[in-house]
């Protein structure tokens, strides 16, 4: 583009140049990603995506949509921004993996007040490997350039991820029955939900980025904190496939409370067993730092689980280890009881059963 031609949008604080510096850059990201049913490069109006539907009777889309919220505060804080695009795919790969879907593309939406190339290669980075990661192609994305909508040095993140799945094996949890067995599988930390909270906590506690959190096997704070969100499809897709996987769920805002009810039939409830998996040595810091019970921990963070999977209990062995065999640690960590008011009712559908001891309080 002409200089001349773009002298007052770059007066105005519009950098033409820095985006398509950007687009050289990332251009390579993009290619890395692709699968078969990409039909264009980056550059066009809209991304190209041809699905194979063979051996589909009924195909149907499933989509999600997402950010990742104030975490982004601490990648800018400390001026880290590699992962933070994994956190963007894995939070709407995700969550459409719950009901059955396999990821065909992603798209991002990068916005900053002044576009610096480099930090925004680093992101998109991110976001190509979240997308190999879950399977998908990074189909396309924009960036904003908008001077005066954010601080030095500051960024938003959105994107969206759309899957496809065959109507016949969509998993919505209606099947869910008295006796199924419910499997955790770990988490990498925080994922991407609490951090309103955690930052809060965290600068109550005058630990900087450098110093090693206590009790994480010297981890600095950065690295735990900024460790991205596990993304499960690779491990999840097979037992799809192979096992009878009635109902999923994404652990995120709201902790255990506040998603597993929401593949739950209203007749039955989830009891879980408070201690039958790993907590990663994050929450327990969080906990004490900020004075808080595991209730309060198990309704705001993942608390070492950020993925459910409720299936019969004669599969629930098989299933650990299929997990288990993509090093990812995976527990029993409960099952699936008839409702007390199995009338809907007002009663919670999830009852978090802690055993007697010293650090543990009663739910």
């Amino acid at each position: 583009m002409s200089s001349d031609r773009a002298r007052a949008y770059t007066a105005a604080g519009v950098d033409i140049e820095a985006g398509n510096a950007l687009v050289r850059r990332i251009r390579g990201l993009v290619a890395s990603t692709q699968t078969r049913g990409v039909l264009a490069d980056i550059g066009g109006f809209g991304g190209l995506f041809r699905p194979d539907l063979a051996g589909m009777a009924e195909p149907v889309l499933v989509a999600s949509t997402d950010g990742v919220g104030t975490k982004l505060k601490l990648a800018f804080a400390w001026n880290k921004h590699d992962t933070v695009g994994i956190d963007l795919v894995a939070m709407s790969a995700n969550d459409i993996l719950v009901q059955g879907a396999a990821p065909l593309f992603f798209l991002d939406y990068f916005a900053t007040g002044k576009l610096d190339v480099d930090t925004a290669a680093a992101v998109v980075g991110g976001v190509a490997e979240g997308c190999r990661q879950a399977g998908c192609a990074l189909l396309g994305g924009e960036t904003a350039e908008m001077p005066g909508m954010y601080g030095e040095g500051e960024y938003d993140l959105a994107g969206f991820c759309v899957g496809l799945v065959d109507n016949a094996k969509l998993v919505d949890g209606s099947g869910i029955q008295v006796g199924d067995a419910v499997l955790g599988v770990a988490s990498s930390g925080l994922h991407s939900n609490g951090y309103s909270l955690a930052r809060k906590i965290l600068d109550g506690s005058g630990l900087g980025p450098d110093d090693p959190l206590p009790g994480a096997d010297g981890k600095t704070v950065a690295e735990v904190f900024l460790a991205p969100t596990t993304i499960y499809v690779e491990a999840v897709r097979p037992l799809l496939r192979d096992m009878n996987i009635k109902g999923m769920a994404h652990i995120t805002g709201g902790g255990f409370y506040d998603n597993i009810p929401r593949i739950l039939p209203a007749q039955v409830e989830a009891r879980i067993r408070f201690g039958s998996w790993k907590v990663p040595p994050v929450f327990t810091w969080l906990k004490e730092a900020g004075g808080l019970d595991w209730p309060e921990m198990l309704q705001i963070f993942n608390c070492g689980i950020g993925f459910v999977l409720i299936l019969p209990q004669a599969q629930a062995e098989e299933a650990l280890g299929r997990i288990r065999a993509f090093n990812l640690d995976a527990w029993q960590i409960g099952e699936i009881a008839r409702r007390e008011r199995a009338d809907g009712g007002d009663g919670e559908q999830v009852v978090v059963e802690f055993e007697a001891g010293p650090d543990t309080p009663e739910a």
